[in-house]
């Protein structure tokens, strides 16, 4: 079973700086979202391509606060829009766990709206390898849901993830995930994606 590049995420202290950040550095305007009662956040979403997207999260201040750690890391203060982490696809996951990394966490299901999928989320919410190494998405949905948002007029060119431990990473992937977008570099955290808009290359950061 291979994997498949989902989204990639920006966190932010809110989710207006999280969309005026997208803004300033790409000149996209971010899609709708919603809200994720499980976890008391909310996001708003952007496709690229055909089916990936763009997600912009935050703590939803309207919204009560969960029973459990937050996703994402978010029960930590968010200093700055940044992009925090990025997560795979799969189609089964009870197949694709058991081979993958204990650090993931387990695949919880999760809800936004009328939308449903499973996540690979660590029980203390921080992210595996501080966002480095991916979560893990199985979607319970037909037609597959980045397919249908707003966007595509932006395409991913390439995702460098660089870390301390990214041959780790990468090797941990290799058998599985086949996209030569995906560039490992080892050094200190960094993450960016570099986006085709109107014939430019752009950078998120």
């Amino acid at each position: 079973m291979t994997l498949t590049l989902d989204h990639i995420v920006v966190a932010a202290p809110s989710l207006e700086a999280g969309v005026d950040h997208v803004r300033e550095l790409t000149g996209l305007e971010m899609g709708p979202g919603g809200e994720h009662p499980l976890m008391g956040t909310h996001n708003r979403l952007l496709r690229l391509g055909a089916d990936s997207f763009l997600e912009v999260i935050a703590v939803n201040p309207d919204a009560p606060a969960p029973d459990r750690p937050r996703w994402f890391g978010l029960d930590q203060p968010v200093q700055k829009p940044h992009l925090a982490h990025w997560v795979l696809r799969c189609s089964d996951m009870t197949t694709m766990l058991p081979d993958m990394p204990g650090l993931l966490g387990p695949a919880i299901p999760v809800t936004r709206g009328d939308l449903s999928w499973l996540l690979t989320v660590p029980k203390d919410g921080y992210l595996p390898l501080d966002g480095a190494m991916p979560s893990i998405l199985e979607w319970k949905a037909d037609p597959l849901p980045p397919t249908q948002m707003q966007g595509g007029e932006a395409e991913l060119l390439s995702l460098t993830v660089q870390h301390p431990d990214a041959a780790w990473i990468g090797a941990q992937l290799a058998a599985r995930l086949i996209d030569p977008r995906i560039r490992f570099f080892p050094g200190p955290q960094f993450m960016a994606a570099d986006l085709m808009i109107d014939g430019q290359v752009v950078r998120l950061t």
